[in-house]
């Protein structure tokens, strides 16, 4: 699909400077543009490329002014980074725009669906299933029976939604995360082995909630486990049964949270953080990477470090820590000392 520098600046409110005819199919990065392509510079550290580059349009702040004749058709905006920013928005819309029913799926009798969906080929929809309008289903997902999905939501291929779970408006789940598995409870018996405890609730997750590829998130033994609205998850990362993640809360890939475990509103947790289960973290709290927590967090807190201290006295620690021969080796020699 080809766009006009001009349709590009009527989207994005911008100033055409040069061919407003010139026409563009993709995008590109500054430093890699090629004849049809779009692009932008936001950044000042890449201004050198916009007088080679040789894609045909770039988006660029109003304050840029040219050194030299640069051959490449500018749209001049207030903010090239959040303009280029709609413009991505706005290509992806357009690139998801499938609807239609794909043959063959397989679609309970008791289902229902609104206008505008995409069912995608080979996929299962269960019994009592509810999909609301605009809703895209890709290949090979698997919507399990009772499981409601609402408007605007995207199931990407190959994820695997089981029974009763609930899914919001506005969602993105993307390939291979798996909602509603059964959580890790198991109770020891007289023989010394694990008899399993029937994990009977399920998930609900909230409105704009992401859920990047391969994450996991476990039903609830009883009850729900709860993603509130807002919340984006990264790739790889196991969500244990009946956690409750609070709204805006961002985690990063590979982190683990055990079961029951409540995290606040508005938390910044870094990748590969391991939470054990049964604690409550406060609202606002931020949590680098790789770091172990073991206890109740309060609201704002910023901790560091396997088990976790705060920020600021984990870095005063580890200076001390560097310092550690150095500092054997001066009590070494005080004791030396004693005896000369």
């Amino acid at each position: 699909m080809k766009f006009t520098a001009q349709q590009i600046a009527e989207l994005l409110e911008g100033e055409v400077v040069g061919n407003p005819d010139v026409e563009v199919s993709r995008l590109s990065k500054i430093e890699e543009g090629t004849e049809g392509s779009l692009t932008f510079l936001a950044n000042p550290k890449y201004t050198s490329y916009i007088y080679s580059t040789k894609a045909s349009i770039a988006i660029v702040n109003k304050v840029f002014e040219p050194e030299v004749d640069v051959k490449t058709t500018l749209i001049k905006v207030d903010d090239a980074y959040k303009s280029f920013s709609k413009l991505l928005e706005y290509y992806n819309q357009i690139k998801n725009t499938k609807t239609g029913i794909e043959s063959p799926v397989f679609i309970s009798e008791s289902a229902r669906h609104g206008d505008d969906v995409y069912i995608g080929a080979f996929s299962y929809i269960g019994e009592n299933v509810n999909i609301g309008s605009n809703v895209k289903i890709y290949p090979n997902s698997y919507i399990g029976d009772n499981v409601v999905i609402d408007d605007y939501s995207v199931i990407f291929s190959g994820a695997k939604i089981y029974s009763d779970c609930i899914i919001g408006k506005h969602c993105v789940i993307n390939s291979g995360v798996i909602i509603g598995a059964d959580g890790f409870g198991y109770a020891p018996n007289e023989k010394g082995q694990y008899n399993k405890v029937p994990q009977i609730g399920n998930v609900i997750i909230e409105d704009y909630v992401e859920v990047g590829a391969a994450t996991t998130i476990d039903r609830a033994t009883l009850g729900s486990t709860v993603i509130r609205r807002g919340v984006k998850l990264d790739n790889q990362i196991q969500i244990a049964h009946n956690v409750e993640i609070g709204k805006n809360t961002v985690i990063a890939a590979q982190t683990g949270v055990a079961g029951s475990t409540k995290i606040g509103e508005n938390c910044q947790i870094g990748g590969q953080v391991g939470i054990v289960g049964h604690i409550t973290i406060g609202n606002n709290v931020k949590i680098q990477a790789q770091s172990g927590i073991g206890r109740n967090v309060k609201d704002n807190e910023v901790l560091q470090g396997s088990p976790a201290l705060p920020y600021g006295d984990f870095n005063k620690s580890y200076v001390h820590f560097k310092n550690l021969p150095k500092i054997v080796k001066n009590i070494n020699d005080l004791e030396k000392s004693k005896w000369e």
